[in-house]
């Protein structure tokens, strides 16, 4: 995440997460971290060169099992961006190769972009770029999920999943969608005692070491109501609100190693009547792996 300043007073924010480096990598090519950035890099044991291939497991995984102390991950991540940066400003991208690579990383939501000038924002709102959960970048028959981690720790990593809408049958004139998440925990059975605590979280804000805890957020269309939620089949209670007129749920599951949950939100009062599109929160996974085909159940 690189800040735009006036003084002391933050003004712009872009936000890239570390897959879409990965494909400003594809053309760049890969960056070299020199002295002084070696020092921590070699004493940690990651790696001294970062290619489009290796970038995502090192920002993401590697560099919290290597590194315990935050300032000297954060000094790896700061070291990181200034070669990256340094690498475009010297013209070594392959043009075309970068356009595509930033347009993808955008059209996943893997590149964000706010302004804290008024005029500046106000234009930024009517493109997805801006990350809007109202207004005119958003679709008028759009779902989300969002994935917010209670783990306190760097285990999200390991999550695996699938999100799909299901059409329901329509009810008093109005659509009917349920929107279902599948989770499933994929680190090693040890993970406990295999992976280190800081990763892990160590129990520290109650999840048991190895577990997984997610706050799955579910977003309905506009004028829309989320009225059931069911985890692994059973109807469960969730926290209900409403977000820029938008119907919002929330369940936080659990995962142990190798544990798989679903959860599904279904939303009704639907008065939109587009085909409906979902989109989630980016992460280690391919986002058209992620996003299943919309899916309908027969009526009658």
């Amino acid at each position: 995440m690189w800040e735009r300043k006036t003084g002391q007073q933050v003004d712009g924010v872009l936000s890239v997460d570390p897959v879409a480096l990965s494909y400003i990598l594809q053309a760049t090519g890969p960056v070299k971290l020199d002295e002084p950035d070696g020092n921590v890099i070699g004493t940690a044991g990651l790696p001294t060169e970062l290619t489009s291939e290796n970038l995502v497991q090192t920002l993401l995984s590697d560099v919290y099992s290597h590194i315990e102390q935050p300032d000297l991950q954060d000094a790896y991540f700061a070291s990181v961006a200034e070669r990256v940066f340094e690498s475009l400003a010297d013209g070594r991208s392959e043009p075309a190769t970068l356009i595509t690579g930033i347009t993808r990383g955008t059209n996943e939501g893997r590149v964000l972009v706010w302004s804290g000038t008024a005029r500046e924002q106000a234009i930024l709102a009517n493109y997805p770029v801006s990350g809007s959960v109202g207004g005119p970048s958003v679709a008028p028959a759009e779902f989300g999920a969002y994935f917010n981690d209670g783990t306190g720790a760097k285990m999200d990593y390991y999550v695996k999943r699938t999100v799909q809408l299901i059409k329901e049958c329509p009810r008093d004139g109005y659509e009917q969608i349920t929107l279902r998440v599948t989770s499933i925990n994929t680190a090693p059975a040890d993970a406990a005692t295999s992976l280190p605590t800081y990763v892990t979280g160590a129990g520290n804000f109650g999840v048991p070491p190895g577990s997984v805890q997610t706050n799955i957020v579910a977003y309905g269309p506009v004028q829309a109501q989320v009225e059931t939620a069911k985890l692994d089949g059973q109807k469960t209670e969730f926290a209900p609100y409403f977000h820029s007129n938008r119907p919002v749920g929330i369940l936080a599951i659990r995962l142990a190693p190798g544990e798989s949950r679903t959860v599904d939100f279904t939303f009704g009062k639907i008065v939109q009547h587009t085909e409906p599109n979902v989109v989630v929160t980016p992460t280690v996974q391919d986002v058209k792996d992620v996003t299943l085909p919309t899916e309908t159940v027969p009526c009658g």
